[in-house]
C-alpha cells in the first residue's frame, strides 16, 4: 500500500433547503455545524468538511438526479459520496440508521465477501437525493486490493 497524507477532504453538494440539510446531517448523521449563511452550512462529517450549498434550480421537493451502476449485484446510485469508517463505527451508524427508520437504498450488508477488499456497506440519501455510502473494511490495508 503507498504512503499517503491521510488528510480531510472537502466536498461542496447541492441541496433544495439548507434548514432541512440542517437537521438531516446534524441530528441523523450527528455531523457538528460550522460556519453557516441562508445559502450553505459548513458539517463536520467524521473529521471532513462539507458544504451544503442552496440550489435554488431544485425547487421545494427537488431531488438530485443520479444513475445506478451495478455493484455486485446492487444498484449503486452514481455520484455518490461517503466515508470509510473502522467496522465498530460503521456498525454505530448503521444501527442509529437502522432504528431511525432510514429508507436504505442498499441495507447495510458485507460485499464481497471472502474476497479481496471485503467490506461493510449501506447506502441512502439525504432529503435533497444526494446518495451517501459509508463503508468499513475487514482489513483496511485491502482498501484498494484487487482479485
Amino acid at each position: 500500500m503507498s504512503k499517503h497524507i491521510h488528510a480531510p477532504f472537502h466536498l461542496a453538494i447541492p441541496v433544495r433547503n439548507i434548514s432541512e440539510s440542517k437537521d438531516f446531517y446534524i441530528n441523523t448523521l450527528g455531523c457538528k455545524p460550522g460556519r453557516s449563511s441562508e445559502e450553505w452550512i459548513d458539517l463536520d462529517l467524521f473529521g471532513h468538511q462539507l458544504v451544503c450549498h442552496l440550489d435554488p434550480s431544485l425547487g421545494p421537493e427537488g431531488k438530485v438526479k443520479l444513475i445506478n451502476n451495478e455493484v455486485d449485484a446492487h444498484g449503486v446510485p452514481v455520484p455518490h459520496f461517503g466515508v470509510v469508517l473502522d467496522m465498530a463505527q460503521w456498525q454505530k451508524l448503521a444501527d442509529t440508521l437502522t432504528a431511525a427508520g432510514t429508507d436504505f437504498v442498499i441495507e447495510p450488508y458485507v460485499r464481497f465477501k471472502g474476497k479481496a477488499g471485503e467490506q461493510a456497506t449501506l447506502f441512502f440519501f439525504d432529503p435533497s437525493g444526494n446518495a451517501l455510502e459509508f463503508k468499513a473494511f475487514k482489513d483496511l490495508q485491502q482498501l484498494f486490493a484487487v482479485d
